[in-house]
Parts: C-alpha cells; sequence; structure tokens
C-alpha cells in the first residue's frame, strides 16, 4: 500500500494544539508525571486495539518543547516558544496501516484512538494492492536520555539575548554593514509501547547557533553575505557558550569583503577541494535521501521525487570511488539523529550499516515492514515521528562519509595535489532533480586554488554533476582528525510535511574535472571580465 492512500483520511491534531487542561492533569515538561500514567495508558490503548483485531499496535506520547531567538544588529526581532503534548495510536488491521493522534491523553481518549486508527485501517483495505506486512522485532523496555552538561531550556533568555547581541556587536566592529544572529533549540522526549512487548522512554536535546553578516560597496552597488560555518548539534547550552564565534564573526566579515571583491569565475571543468561544511548537504541529497527505501519503492515520492537508485542496484551499482564509505549510525556522538531507539523500537546499537561501502552500494534505510521488499530481514532502525499527530516514516540516521585511509592527510595536501581548482566552504542554495540524480550546489566561500596553493577568491560558483559521476570522481579524502560534524534541524519528506533532524559528518574531499558554473550568467546577467581560470595573472 502506498503511504498516500494511507494518509487519506487520517484524524490528527494540529501541532499547535494546546496541552492545557489535559484530562489527566500531564505537562509537556512534567516527564515524571507521563511515566507514572504511561504503562496504564499504553495497556489501554493496545488492549483496545488488540480486541479489535489489530495484529499489530504501537502507543506513543511525544513531548516537543521549543525555544527560537532572533536577533539583528542590537535589536532583539522575535522570541518564539512552543509545546505540544499528545498521544497516538498506530495499528495494522486488514492488511493496512491506521493511525490516529490526540492531544487529549486519558484512558478513554486513548482506547477511543485505538477505536478510530482501527476503522481506519480497515476502511482502506480495499485500496491496497498487497497486505501490509512486518517482521518481528525483539521487546525492549528501557529508558535514555541524551547525555548534556547544561540544559538550554534552564538558561534565562536574558542570558542567550545577551550572548547573540555580543555576537553582533562584534560583527559590526569588524565592519559588517548589516549582520543577524540566531539560537534555536528543542527537547523532544517520547514514550512507546508496542504489542511485541517494548515499553521504552527517551529524550534528546538539540542547539543551533546561526550567524550571517552583509558587508556593502556603495559606490559601486555590490553586497556580499557570509553565513557562519557553526553547525546544529545534538547537545546542550555548551555547545553554544563555548563555540568560538568571536573568531568567526570577524573571519565572516573577513571573507564577506573579499568575496565582494573576488572576480566572478568562468564555467568550465575544474578539480574541487570541498570542505565538510559544504559536502555535509551534497551527501544529504545525493546519498541520503536517494537509498530511502520507500523513495526508491515509489512510495514517497515529495520533496524531490523518486530515486534512480532502484533495488535491482543494490549490491551492484558502482556509486562513488573505492575511497568512497558512507555510514549510517543513530549512536554517532553529538548526531542529530542520534536516539538510543528509532521510532518502531528499533535499537540503534548494533544496527549501524554502510550504505555505500569502497565504492559500491550495500545498504537502504529501512523502517518496520520495509525490509523484506528487497529480500532482507529486519528494519535497520531508521523510523521517525515529527510529532504526537505524525506517523512513523523511514527517515534518514546520521549518514556520514569515512575518513579516507590515510590518517595523516589533511587539507592542505589535498589542495596540493590540484593544479587549477576551487576550495569550497559553508553550504549555500542547492538543486536536485526528481530521481535525485543531476544535481547543482553552490556554497559560502570559493578559494582559488593555482599550483597547489589558495590564490584569492571566486564568487558566482556552483558546481554540478551527477550522484553517481560525482562520487566517482572522488580521487583523496582526508584523514579522521580532519572529520567533521554538519547537518540540518529541518530535513522534510513527506505530506503532511514532516521535519526531521539529521547530521552528516565528513572530511574534506578532492573532486576531480567537475563542472563549474557562473550563478549570475546562469540568472541572465553578465559578469566583468576577468582572467580565465588557468590563467597565470593574479587574481584581484
Amino acid at each position: 500500500m502506498k503511504r498516500r492512500h494511507f494518509l487519506t483520511g487520517t484524524a490528527a491534531a494540529g501541532v499547535t494544539a494546546a496541552t492545557t487542561g489535559l484530562s489527566q492533569g500531564l505537562e509537556t515538561g512534567d516527564r515524571s508525571g507521563i511515566r507514572g500514567k504511561f504503562p496504564a495508558l499504553a495497556e489501554a490503548a493496545l488492549e483496545r486495539a488488540k480486541a479489535l483485531g489489530a495484529t499489530f499496535a504501537d502507543f506513543r506520547i511525544t513531548a516537543v518543547e521549543s525555544e527560537n531567538i532572533s536577533t539583528r544588529e542590537d535589536m532583539i526581532q522575535g522570541i518564539n516558544t512552543g509545546r505540544t503534548l499528545g498521544a497516538s495510536v498506530r495499528v495494522l488491521a486488514g492488511g493496512s496501516w491506521g493511525f490516529a493522534a490526540t492531544p487529549q491523553i486519558s484512558d478513554a481518549s486513548v482506547r477511543q484512538l485505538a477505536d478510530r486508527a482501527v476503522v481506519l485501517a480497515r476502511s482502506l483495505s480495499g485500496w491496497r494492492r498487497e497486505p501490509v506486512e512486518i517482521e518481528e522485532l525483539p521487546a525492549h523496555v528501557d529508558r535514555w536520555e541524551m547525555p548534556v552538561k547544561i540544559d538550554p531550556f534552564e538558561i534565562p533568555l536574558e542570558e542567550k539575548t545577551a550572548q547573540l547581541l555580543a555576537i553582533n556587536a562584534i560583527a559590526l566592529k569588524k565592519g559588517a554593514d548589516y549582520c543577524n544572529s540566531s539560537l534555536s533549540q528543542v527537547r523532544e522526549t517520547k514514550w512507546l509501547a508496542n504489542s511485541f512487548g517494548s515499553q521504552i522512554e527517551q529524550s534528546r536535546v538539540r542547539i543551533f547557533p546561526r550567524l550571517s553578516v552583509t558587508t556593502l560597496d556603495r559606490k559601486k552597488g555590490l553586497f556580499a553575505s557570509r553565513d557562519s560555518l557553526a553547525p546544529p548539534r545534538g547537545a546542550g547550552f555548551e555547545y553554544f557558550r563555548d563555540y568560538d564565534f568571536e573568531t568567526e564573526a570577524a573571519l565572516a566579515v573577513e571573507q564577506a569583503r573579499e568575496k565582494m571583491a573576488a572576480p566572478s569565475v568562468t564555467p568550465g571543468k575544474m578539480d574541487l577541494v570541498i570542505h565538510p561544511s559544504n559536502l555535509w548537504l551534497t551527501i544529504h541529497e545525493t546519498v541520503g535521501h536517494p537509498t530511502e527505501l520507500d523513495r526508491a519503492l515509489g512510495f514517497e515520492a515529495n520533496y524531490a521525487g523518486t530515486s534512480f537508485c532502484t533495488p535491482d542496484k543494490l549490491g551492484v551499482l558502482q556509486y562513488g570511488s573505492d575511497l568512497v564509505t558512507m555510514r549510517g549510525d543513530r549512536t554517532q556522538e553529538d548526531g542529530l539523529a542520534t536516539v538510543a531507539y528509532d521510532d518502531d523500537g528499533v535499537k540503534s546499537a548494533g544496527k549501524e550499516f554502510d550504505i555505500i561501502e569502497h565504492g559500491i552500494f550495500r545498504n537502504y534505510q529501512m523502517a518496520l515492514g520495509q525490509a523484506h521488499k528487497i529480500g532482507r530481514e529486519r528494519s535497520n532502525g531508521c523510523a521517525f515521528s515529527a510529532g504526537f499527530d505524525a506517523i512513523p516514516l523511514q527517515r534518514m540516521p546520521n549518514i556520514s562519509l569515512q575518513p579516507g585511509p590515510d590518517p595523516s592527510l589533511t587539507t592542505k595536501d589535498l589542495i596540493a595535489g590540484v593544479e587549477d581548482g576551487i576550495y569550497i566552504v559553508g553550504n549555500g542554495s542547492w538543486s536536485i532533480d526528481q530521481q535525485r540524480y543531476n544535481f547543482q550546489f553552490t556554497g559560502q566561500v570559493f578559494h582559488r586554488i593555482r599550483k597547489g596553493k589558495l590564490d584569492g577568491m571566486f564568487k558566482n560558483v556552483a558546481y554540478q554533476g551527477n550522484s553517481v559521476e560525482f562520487w566517482n570522481a572522488c580521487d583523496a579524502l582526508g584523514g579522521a582528525p580532519s572529520y567533521e560534524l554538519h547537518g540540518a534541524m529541518n530535513c522534510g519528506k513527506g505530506r503532511p510535511s514532516q521535519l526531521a533532524p539529521v547530521s552528516h559528518g565528513a572530511v574534506p574531499a578532492r573532486f576531480r574535472r567537475i563542472n563549474i558554473l557562473n550563478t549570475e550568467e546562469e540568472s541572465g546577467r553578465k559578469t566583468a571580465a576577468h582572467p580565465p581560470c588557468g590563467n597565470s595573472s593574479p587574481v584581484a
């Protein structure tokens, strides 16, 4: 059954539903209170689903707390906080999935959820081509909390806003004409029980500090911006407190000025060295999404389509050069997708897997009920639900490019092997086709490489290719000490849309003869004359 068929008619409350006035007096932050009442609520829901003929059921309570602060120059632009709390029941009945959710949590309401979910599943059974089959999963009874040093929700707003405004002040002092900074934080706590016998509680925190600076040349009517390279993390407030934004802000202003004065790139084939702060997004779009099994099977087509990476390519496709190994891992320290169990109840430890192994496509990301479609026995733990009113979908674990075989190899070494090319730092815009195959990416900073050394900057740079040719063009990787973890808080998928957090680690990587576009010329505007790539004259 396709997911869009399942979603038709699903009854679920909006994520902005108020969390007060719940019939059992539960509050979003009252984890001990929810913990105490959860077993009885779960038993009521699961027993009701079983009595109605469900062959599988799970019950979950999800609490999400969020806070977002935004500033500009010396002003606080906005402070937004949110709390959601609710329960859901998912069932398999009549060979179809059913799902229902509510912000009202009581013995009566959770039984009603089971009723609604079973009715929905049975009503959809006539639409499916074949009955849904799921594997039996091991039962786990456990509680897990992401280790953080400082709970960001315990830090006063005054301290957070003061730190953001101090970052802005540094950027302005260094010569930025405009700057803005922000801080986003989320705590997500979930309780899960299922008919396999699992009862799991887990909580995690994520945080994302950001900075952007803009410099102007008023006489020429030019401007340039540079965003900070600080990635989001699965961490506490200590990450924001300890990150060196003073150096980052000063460097961002300096590089924005240099970028504004830099010559516009000449299109053509060039060698690239790509920093992890840019490469993570390329990993996300060209490896992460194409190897989602639901997308490859055609069950998912939202957010840039299905996938070129169809099951007949499993174990056969030379996805990249033999240097390229991409690993899926929900246990990675500080990862945004790090959790002890996925939202099907699959234990993360021991489920790490190579998606690409020495260049060969080896594994898909899978959730409950998908493995048998490609001859595998069991899910590798890739289910995630964005909130109490969202059905678990197959979502990315942390997916990372593994370091090269020589631990001593540095970015400088990769650059030394380039006669004429570009070193790209920081992620920018992206575009990819409906099969996740042909792509185009930009960045924040584009250092020119000439005769093995950095020599000025270019601007208006985009690199273009297809997923397979690009990764097969990789001929060198940095060693383990050059590994960095980046990622996104807002990976989109599904309808209704769900946002998921995910990290992508990488080392600096070198790629040969990649097609370079001039983004300004591509938009129809003429650029100033400049020396062609490979010219020996100095770069302005």
